[in-house]
Parts: C-alpha cells; sequence; structure tokens
C-alpha cells in the first residue's frame, strides 16, 4: 500500500495543480493568483495530497485573525469519492488549530451538494447566501461557518474524522 502524503503546496507543484483546477472548476484560479498567496501572502496556507509522487488534490486557506478562511479545495475528477478532500480538510484544520484559528468559513455553490455534504461533516452549518457569488453562471454561493473550534465537540467531531480515516486503506484504484 503507498500512502497518501499532505504536504504543503511547493510553486513546482502548480502545474498539476492547474490541471485540477481547470478540470474542477467553470472559472479555475490563474496560475498568478496561486503565485501571489504561495510567495506573496503571509496569511495563506496551501496543502497538496500526493499519491505515488503525483499531486491528486490541495486546498488552500487564509488565517485573518483567528479565522480560517477556506479558500479553495479540489480533488482529480477520476479520484473523487477516496476520502482525499477530507484528508486534506482534516491537515487543514490541524493546521489552523495549531496557528489558533478558532473559528472557519467557506463559500461553496448552492448546486454542489456533495462538497455541502463533506463541510457538513466537518461540523459546518450553513449561514446565509451570497447572490450571484459565482458571476460565471451568476450561481448563489452558501455561506458555510464552524464558529467555535476549540470546543470538545468540534475536537472530537476531528478526532473520529481522524480515526475513520486510519482505517479506510490509502492505495487509490489509479
Amino acid at each position: 500500500m503507498i500512502p497518501i502524503k499532505i504536504e504543503f503546496m511547493q510553486v513546482r507543484d502548480l502545474d498539476e495543480v492547474m490541471r485540477i483546477e481547470k478540470m474542477s472548476f467553470p472559472s479555475p484560479w490563474s496560475r498568478q493568483m496561486f503565485l501571489i498567496d504561495l510567495l506573496d501572502n503571509s496569511s495563506a496556507y496551501y496543502l497538496v495530497a500526493r499519491y505515488q509522487g503525483k499531486v491528486v488534490g490541495y486546498t488552500g486557506f487564509w488565517l485573518i485573525g483567528d479565522e480560517m478562511h477556506i479558500a479553495n479545495l479540489a480533488v482529480c475528477p477520476d479520484l473523487r469519492r477516496q476520502k482525499i478532500a477530507q484528508r486534506l480538510l482534516l491537515a487543514g484544520f490541524n493546521l489552523a488549530l495549531s496557528k489558533g484559528a478558532q473559528k472557519s468559513t467557506l463559500e461553496v455553490r448552492v448546486s454542489n451538494l456533495a462538497a455541502q455534504r463533506l463541510y457538513e461533516k466537518f461540523g459546518f452549518i450553513r449561514a446565509g447566501i451570497r447572490k450571484g457569488y459565482y458571476s460565471d453562471k451568476n450561481e448563489d454561493a452558501v455561506i458555510m461557518w464552524v464558529y467555535q473550534m476549540n470546543n470538545p465537540q468540534f475536537q472530537e467531531r476531528l478526532r473520529a474524522l481522524e480515526v475513520e480515516l486510519r482505517k479506510i486503506p490509502e492505495d487509490l484504484p489509479l
């Protein structure tokens, strides 16, 4: 079994990240947007999931004060539903907590029910709607929050998800 490794994103990962980004989103971020965050934004943290040396997913968040704002999360389309996104989110939460995060927020397309279910599994709740947030299709975004990351119930949720992940083989059907 070859494990999935979660590592900090490097500039050298951007070709693979951009490939996943373009396959995953109707209005993908530009390479320049990632570069600015990686090189010039001290509030930005990006992680990649690597399998057999290849980037198969990534996530990024900004830590502003005690707030973790999840900016992006994507997995290779042919490797979705393999718990890669869950591994990335768990690593991101652990990193953010170690940096003093107390709450987390994100926006997700109203049509992306799979992502909403994943975020709910991590304890996010729906807090509102941003009308027309996604300009490519004038689609609304659901605003989701975890308000108390230092709450014992949230900490227990993360531990339970980690235990669940340890039970799942990391070998992927490539």
